[in-house]
This record gives structure tokens, sequence and C-alpha cells, in this order.
């Protein structure tokens, strides 16, 4: 029998699955990731841990699903986008990797903002341009470490970096570089000119091939086997941006469904056949999966990273006693509001998290219900905006931690009106990873055919109809809220 490993490398957690031929989940090792904080604003990994860390879930799980390391017939990777993961010009980690929450480059983005920079890039990137992408983190480096920057190799992701130490080959894979701000879109190629407009042209060099997520990268070295219990010779596969792999184990294959993510980020993605050039608002485009298809998406980290901020302060361990604590809360009545910002914010930079409203009156269950309804609020923002690009979407599939909680659901199914379809898929990045295994190894000609043979389970989730208007009126008072919160954010910084 063949077995397929996918990896998912999120933002505090590292995960490997196994997975049958018909999708099915043979087991999941898991491995906590820290998260350095070295300055205020800065969000960084080690490296070599990140590598041992994987090596650990990969000897995990193959031990606990006892299956033949001969069996596997690939791995691929899926990880977090954006970021930047550096080696040096021998192949090994230059630094800290830097993740797509660092903030470090803020005043860079501001100035290219003040200089227009991002209104050139956008015609041939179909990028915006924030903090944590890998062009903008690349500049600060030029900027304030010279001697980092000059040793440059290469530039890469975060599962771009784990497959090099797997395979010794390196190279980027395309989902995730597509969106690096180096990368011409419709061309689907890197474009030097972009290089020079964002005052790093001599880094072309250090730009690796580029890879399809189905493409065969190389193979487990000795090396990497000895260290993960790896069959020698496994054959080791591009791997996908997570955006790509949850949209993938959503079913996204046209414009008439949507996918949710709430998990560490919220995320509101659709699949096209084109780019629409009849469209004046700044969508953001990457490379799908499929070949000829890109994913639109809009995105924060504005989700239930906050709740679990929170639940730690609070010493909570039982997600069901929260789920109680909400359900027993009348729907859309309280006058307390969550910003979820404790992580970045899709409303301004360099704003932050906060309640407000809040009374002696109000209990911690309050303060959950306003968690809950903050993070929708503001995926609303994001689904109001994706929803312009795709006016026709009729259907509404979500994915990620929050749709464990019938509660949570059910709110954004009162905010948002639609009928919510939950595929029962525990683990959508090892998941998705391990499709693109399937596909390059050849168990699927294709992912459309790998997507057919696998058809999970969906509960579906819908609308309370007699709160929608109490929720669209909160949700009005949500964005007042904020935009007022910005306004204030802008006026402190002048005085600063």
């Amino acid at each position: 029998m063949e077995n397929w490993i996918g990896i998912d490398c999120g933002g505090t957690v590292l995960k490997a699955g196994v997975y049958d031929r018909s999708g099915k989940e043979i087991g999941v090792s898991r491995r906590s990731l820290t998260v350095l904080t070295r300055e205020p604003g800065w969000a960084e990994r080690d490296m070599p841990l990140l590598w041992q860390a994987c090596c650990e879930v990969i000897q995990d799980v193959l031990a606990k699903t006892a299956i033949a390391p001969a069996s596997v017939g690939g791995v691929a990777i899926s990880a977090q986008g954006k970021g930047l993961f550096l080696l040096d010009k021998q192949q090994q980690p230059l630094g800290y990797g830097i993740l797509s929450s660092d903030q470090r480059a803020l005043k860079i983005v501001r100035q290219w903002q003040q200089e227009g920079i991002p209104q050139q890039l956008y015609p041939v990137t179909r990028q915006t341009l924030w903090t944590g992408h890998p062009a903008t983190i690349l500049r600060w480096v030029k900027d304030n470490e010279p001697e980092r920057y000059a040793q440059i190799g290469a530039i890469q992701m975060g599962h771009d970096f784990l497959r090099t130490c797997l395979t010794g080959e390196v190279a980027c894979e395309e989902t995730n570089i597509s969106e690096s701000n180096f990368y011409n879109m419709e061309a689907g190629e890197y474009d030097e000119k972009l290089l020079e407009l964002l005052g790093i042209p001599e880094i072309l060099p250090a730009l690796p091939k580029i890879v399809r997520s189905s493409e065969a990268a190389g193979r487990v070295t000795e090396t990497a086997a000895k260290q993960t219990g790896l069959l020698a010779g496994t054959p080791v596969f591009g791997g996908l941006f997570d955006v790509v792999s949850t949209a993938l184990c959503a079913g996204l294959q046209d414009e008439q469904t949507l996918n949710a993510v709430m998990g560490t980020w919220s995320v509101i993605s659709g699949v096209t056949d084109h780019i629409d050039h009849n469209q004046s608002d700044p969508f953001v485009y990457g490379s799908y999966a499929e070949p000829g298809k890109y994913i639109v998406h809009s995105a924060s980290p504005t989700s239930a990273g906050n709740l679990e901020w929170f639940i730690k302060q609070w010493g909570i361990t039982d997600y069901q006693s929260i789920n109680r604590d909400v359900a027993s809360l009348p729907k859309a009545e309280s006058n307390l509001f969550f910003v979820p910002f404790l992580y970045g914010s899709n409303a301004g930079s360099g704003m932050t998290a906060g309640f407000y409203g809040l009374q002696a009156m109000h209990e911690r269950r309050h303060m959950l219900q306003a968690i809950y309804e903050g993070v929708v609020f503001s995926c609303m923002t994001h689904l109001n905006f994706v929803r312009k690009r795709f006016p026709h979407a009729t259907h509404m599939r979500l994915t990620g931690g929050p749709a464990r909680s019938a509660e949570w659901m059910q709110i954004f199914a009162d905010v948002s009106g639609f009928e919510l379809e939950l595929p029962q898929i525990e683990e959508t990045g090892c998941l998705g990873a391990a499709l693109a295994a399937m596909v390059g190894g050849g168990a699927y000609p294709d992912f459309a055919a790998a997507l057919k043979a696998f058809q999970p389970k969906q509960i579906v989730v819908r609308p309370d109809v007699s709160v929608y208007e109490k929720y669209q009126l909160k949700l009005a008072k949500y964005q007042q809220l904020v935009n007022k919160l910005a306004e204030f954010q802008s006026i402190s910084e002048s005085i600063v």
C-alpha cells in the first residue's frame, strides 16, 4: 500500500500527517513552535530548531502509524506564506527566519507608500505591499544588516527551507513565491525590474529556481533519512502555500465557492482562471496548485490567535466551557466590542487590539463573546472585499480551528448570512500537502482527479435570520469604532 506524508508548518504548530491513497488520515504528529520576539514587533524562528522539530514529527508519525518507510510514496510541505528564510552561500541558515507577522519593516512600507511604489508594483505583481512580504523584509535587511545581506546565497520561505533540509536542493515553490513581489504574475516568473524598483537589484542571483506544487523537487538525502526515519531516495515535491492547501481541501475549483480560513490568520479566498483587468480594487492574486488558475484572497492576522492569547491569560484549558459561556448569552445584544488586532490589523498600520464598552457588569463570558464576534467582524472586512471580485459566489466553506466550535460558526453564519459548509478534515495543511505528493507521485493525474476521488463529509450551519439585522447593526458599530481608532492612531503618530 502506498502512503503519503504531508507536513504543515504553521504559525505556532508543526504537524506531519500520513494519508493513504483515498485521503484517509492514518495518523498525525504535532510539535509546538516558538515565535521569537527579540525586539518589539519582531517575529522570528530559529531555523535549525525548526528543522529539528520537523525531524521529530516525521519520526513520531512513522512510529505512531507503524508504516514502513518503504511504503511512503512521497512527501510535500504546506506552510505559512510570506516571511523570509535566508540561506548563506554554503546553503546554511543565515540568521533567524523572519515570519509574515513581523513588523520591523513598517517604516520602509510607509516610505514606499509615500513614494507610490505599491501602485507601480501592483499591475505586475498583483500584490499589495506590507511588512511581512519577503521583498519588504529583504530591503530592511539590506538597510539595517548589510553584512548579513552580503552573505545571502538563497532566498526562501518556510516550506522551501524544510524541503532543502530534506533534499539538499534549493528551490522556491510557486504558490508561495508568486506572492513575494519578486514575481510577474501573468508571465509566471521572476521580474528583474521589480527588484530594481524595490532597491534590491543585486539579489537576483539569490532567487532559486521555481518548482510547482506537485513537481518533483528532490529526494530525501542519506543524512535527512537518518534524521527523520524516511527512506533515502523518497521523492519530495514542491508543496503549497497553506492558503492554497486549505482551498484545495475545501474543493475550490471555480468562482462559485469561497473558502474562509480562521486560524492564526483570517483568510477569504476564491479561485479563478483569469486576472480581471477591469477591476479597480487591488485584489491579491497568487498562483494556484492547478495550472492556469489563480487564487484570490484577502487576509490579516486577526483571527483565533486573539482567543488563544486571552485564554492563556485566564488559564483556560476547556474549550467546551468557552463555548458554553458564549452560548449562554443573547445574540448580538451585548454593547461590548473587541478589536482583534493583537498580531496585526486590517484597518491601518500600527493599530492594536482592545475591548471597548467594558463595564463593571461584564463578566468573562461577555469578553469571550466579544472576541468571537470581533474575529468574525474582522473577517467580514475580507469577505465583503473578496465578494466584489466573486459577486456570483453562492457557497461558503470554512476551515480552521474555530470550525470545531459550533457556537463560533453559528455567529459567522448569522453575521454573513451565508449557509456554511464545514468539510470534516482534521488537518487541511497536512492533507493538502499530501495531495500534492499524490499528484506528483502519480497516484492521480491531477488535483481535480484527486479531489473528485476524495469527498469529505460536510456539516452545514444555517444562519439564524432572526438576528441577522441585529448583527448588521453591531457590525456597523464595530466598523465605526475601528475607523475612529484609525483616526486616533494617525493623530498619535503625528504627535510623536
